[in-house]
């Protein structure tokens, strides 16, 4: 099970306008024990670029021989931080981005 402060890759493009597969981030919070996971990723700079809820599908570890790779963010920055975070709109762990 990947735990708490774990770097892990997006595994899938799941359509969230900031993030592309194969972006690191850091999980904040495990749920149901490894079912899902919250998981932010940020900037160079340290700036939140988004903190979303993700199934265990959908991120792995990244591993030991993996290069992190840096690209820019081409959306515009959010005005206001809760702007990042992604809410489930339905009962489980969602990564589909708020509009």
């Amino acid at each position: 099970m990947i735990t708490e402060h774990s770097l892990v890759v997006l595994d899938r493009d799941l359509g969230h306008p900031r993030l592309s597969r194969g972006d690191v981030g850091t999980v904040v919070h495990v749920y149901k024990d490894g079912r899902a996971y919250e998981v932010e990723f940020v900037d160079g700079g340290g700036a939140t670029v988004a903190l979303i809820t993700v199934d265990a599908k959908d991120v792995r570890r990244i591993e030991s021989g993996e290069l992190l790779h840096a690209r820019r963010c081409t959306q515009a920055e959010p005005s206001n931080p809760a702007d990042v975070r992604d809410d489930s709109a339905h009962d489980g762990p969602s990564a589909v981005a708020r509009g």
